[in-house]
């Protein structure tokens, strides 16, 4: 059987690199995307797919949209801001008659028209789409629909305590309105803060010392929701913050601990973003929430 001269090395075809996907969003929350097609520029043949993570690959789980030539060896897709997409996470694909998806590399996002938005507070359900990469670099988006929503604001930490503020959202605070706190270990365990506000705006005081009593030494997360009155039935809404260009929160925003006593010994405690954006707080031995 032959063999390469010495020195001389088998060499194999580079796989060709994924498309790139550029995306902008407009100030209603719709996003455009430029996909690189230098070969494919002049194809009408072709979509864009996304795929819900964790579906079951029903209609509910995937949505395309056609890719049309855009010019400067780019085909164009718009996801228009009525389009609503269940909440979630949601992979991008490039994909063409006969072939399998290929999955897009994402390029510039430019999300500046949608930082710190302020919907009307009376308007429909709050529907958020922001695009970001992932840890290989890949095109995803991250997608909410809550309906109605208590949108996290700033939070004073303090020492014993932090100060919750936010905005509503297809809901008012009325008279009795609270902030819970439950546990997430046993949610029968619930901590409740009254809320000050005028209907859409809310503001309450949780008190660290609260949550002292049940700590059994872990880890310990007390997630945060707002029942928006003290009447029977009332529903209530879990706090978070998405209403800015912010995918993962908990990666980004971080919030001091503070020195708690407890009858297990010394802990600490803070707040912090979960992996969904809501807003929890958090009982345990580290230094930092996390």
């Amino acid at each position: 059987m032959p063999r390469p001269a010495s020195g001389a090395a088998a060499t194999r075809p580079e796989p060709p690199a994924a498309p790139r996907a550029d995306c902008i969003a407009d100030s209603a929350g719709g996003l455009t995307f430029d996909v690189e097609a230098p070969e494919r520029a002049d194809s009408w043949d072709t979509a864009l797919l996304f795929r819900r993570r964790g579906g079951r690959g029903g209609p509910a789980d995937e949505l395309r949209l056609p890719l049309v030539p855009s010019g400067e060896s780019r085909l164009r897709a718009v996801l228009p801001s009525t389009v609503r997409l269940p909440e979630g996470r949601w992979d991008a694909f490039e994909t063409a008659p006969g072939a399998e998806p290929v999955r897009l590399t994402s390029g510039v996002n430019d999300l500046r028209t949608i930082t710190d938005r302020h919907p009307d507070p009376g308007s429909g359900p709050v529907a958020v789409r922001i695009p970001y990469a992932t840890k290989h670099g890949n095109l995803s988006l991250r997608s909410w629909l809550r309906a109605p929503h208590a949108e996290a604001g700033d939070l004073l930490v303090r020492d014993g305590e932090v100060v919750v503020e936010g905005r509503l959202h297809g809901v008012r605070a009325g008279r009795g309105a609270v902030i819970e706190a439950r546990r997430r270990l046993d949610p029968s365990h619930i901590r409740t803060a009254p809320v000050t506000g005028d209907g859409s705006h809310f503001s309450a005081t949780l008190v660290y010392a609260w949550f002292a009593d049940v700590w059994e030494g872990a880890e310990e997360p007390w997630d945060l929701w707002l029942r928006p009155t003290g009447e029977d039935g009332a529903v209530a809404v879990r706090i978070a913050r998405i209403l800015d260009d912010v995918a993962d929160k908990k990666a980004v925003y971080s919030y001091p601990a503070r020195p708690l006593a407890t009858p297990r010994g010394p802990a600490m405690a803070g707040p912090y973003y979960t992996v969904d954006n809501d807003l929890s707080v958090r009982i345990g031995v580290r230094a930092t929430p996390g």
